[in-house]
């Protein structure tokens, strides 16, 4: 691939984990040439208040998503497993992030 040309570069998505975070949480998109050049411009466009403590820069053309239109049929399977759900359990009050 060249990148040559901005408009050539892949596009990258950017999930950050901030410092009282738990999980990475997706904001925003950025094109970059490589994948350092992503978490570099990644860091100075998305933490610029020193909040986050780890970033992820992944090549949208790298994700695979399932399709809005076949959100009944693809998650139909998982609604006859009850046991899934935390219903049947008691959680103990000093769990913590439940």
């Amino acid at each position: 691939m060249s990148a040559t040309n901005k408009g050539d570069w892949p596009l990258y998505e950017v999930f950050v984990r901030g410092k009282r975070g738990l999980n990475h949480v997706h904001v925003g998109s950025l094109r970059a040439a490589d994948d350092e050049m992503a978490l570099r411009h990644a860091r100075d466009l998305y933490t610029r208040r020193k909040e986050g403590v780890s970033i992820w820069a992944v090549r949208s053309d790298t994700i695979a998503a399932s399709a809005p239109d076949e959100k009944d049929p693809f998650f139909a399977p998982s609604g006859d497993k009850v046991y899934r759900h935390p219903t049947f359990y008691d959680i103990p009050d000093d769990v913590p992030h439940m």
